[in-house]
């Protein structure tokens, strides 16, 4: 556990707040802080250069769960929400608006420890998945422009498919460039000359 996490409670309500801040200094997180008003608040987590986001909410709304997900996405941290009370909708929302865990009247100083630990996998767990995706993503957008550009080589000097690809390679290699960048530019450029 890093006890030197800056975990940012945010609970209008100072004896449910106090909970919360109760079980993480006695999980010896050491920098705890609690906002009351959420209006504002992806400004001021990112001032207070917060590690993790515990919410307390007696039962949230549609905009709250529309800000968490501001929060959530803009920031890049793992949140962890407290509600007295949910229903299918709100849970697919929360989840939506990626929420790293939603407890439903679950608020007890004894299990604070546990739900941040858990919160804080779970994000880890879905950011290595959102950067493999990133990167397969790039890689498929990588391999349809190399298509692309060798298609064009192809029908520009009447050669063949690995004879272009030949080309762009020594081309990239050439200019300390990937394959990928200098099929780019031959797409480009063959855009110019239309």
């Amino acid at each position: 556990m890093d006890s030197d996490l800056r975990i940012v409670v945010v609970d209008k309500n100072p004896m449910r707040a106090a909970i919360i801040e109760d079980g993480l200094r006695e999980a010896g997180h050491k920098i705890v802080i609690r906002i009351e008003d959420t209006a504002g608040l992806d400004d001021k987590l990112r001032a207070l250069e917060a590690d993790v986001v515990l919410m307390d909410l007696e039962s949230p709304s549609r905009d709250v769960l529309e800000q968490m997900f501001a929060v959530s996405s803009a920031s890049n941290r793992p949140v962890a929400m407290f509600v007295d009370q949910s229903d299918r909708a709100m849970t697919n929302a929360a989840i939506d608006a990626g929420v790293s865990a939603y407890i439903v009247d679950g608020l007890r100083k004894e299990r604070v420890k546990s739900i941040v630990d858990m919160a804080i996998s779970r994000f880890n767990a879905f950011a290595k998945l959102r950067d493999e995706l990133d990167a397969a993503r790039s890689q498929l957008a990588d391999r349809k422009a190399i298509d692309r550009a060798k298609a064009l080589v192809m029908k520009a000097k009447s050669i063949g498919e690995e004879q272009a690809y030949v080309l762009m390679r020594k081309a990239a290699m050439n200019e300390n460039k990937k394959v990928a960048d200098i099929a780019r530019a031959i797409i480009t450029a063959a855009e110019l000359l239309k």
